[in-house]
């Protein structure tokens, strides 16, 4: 599964250097982290549905997740500091190698009228976030185990200075974005 971590040192670095013309191997960007999160409204109604988000995020990395709590109590959302959101999950190395070729190779072939990643999701630094309507795509769910349709969000951080330096890395890790027309 390091496939894609073998594929970076051998073909991608290279590949970057000489586009973006760096002097020195060390420039060229790479991926730092990729954090996975699901955050939702239901769970200041019910806690244990932070749980259920929890686990289902440790099937899908790999890792297990942390619950996600709020920083400020904010009357109007009937929020109180402490209390549980969502959870979140941080990978990196090995396991965020492995994340990424899943989510490449399996779960975006499975989303339905699926015609590529938005370009759009670039923060002007070179990472990319995306979201996913469902977590039923992956196939460690089971769909007649869930209690919910959820939502993700997926951030890619990576040590790109410009989102087309990082466009250019995940696109050489397979990344399957939209062509611009």
């Amino acid at each position: 599964m390091a496939r894609l971590k073998e594929l970076y040192n051998s073909k991608v670095k290279s590949e970057l250097q000489s586009k973006f013309t760096y002097k020195n191997v060390n420039q060229v960007p790479k991926l730092e982290k990729i954090v996975v999160s699901c955050v939702t409204k239901d769970v200041v109604q019910n806690a244990k549905i932070a749980d259920s988000i929890a686990t289902d995020l440790a099937a899908i990395t790999g890792q297990k997740a942390v619950i996600v709590r709020a920083k400020n109590s904010i009357a109007t959302f009937k929020l109180r500091e402490g209390q549980a959101l969502g959870a979140s999950v941080t990978l990196r190395g090995k396991t965020m190698y492995e994340f990424l070729d899943r989510l490449i190779n399996f779960s975006l072939p499975r989303v339905k009228d699926f015609r590529g990643l938005k370009p759009t999701g670039f923060d002007g630094r070179g990472n990319y976030t995306m979201g996913m309507k469902e977590q039923i795509i992956f196939p460690e769910i089971n769909y007649d185990k869930i209690d919910k349709i959820r939502g993700l969000g997926i951030c890619f951080v990576t040590t790109a200075k410009t989102n087309d330096e990082g466009r250019e890395l995940l696109r050489s890790f397979g990344m399957p974005f939209q062509k611009n027309n």
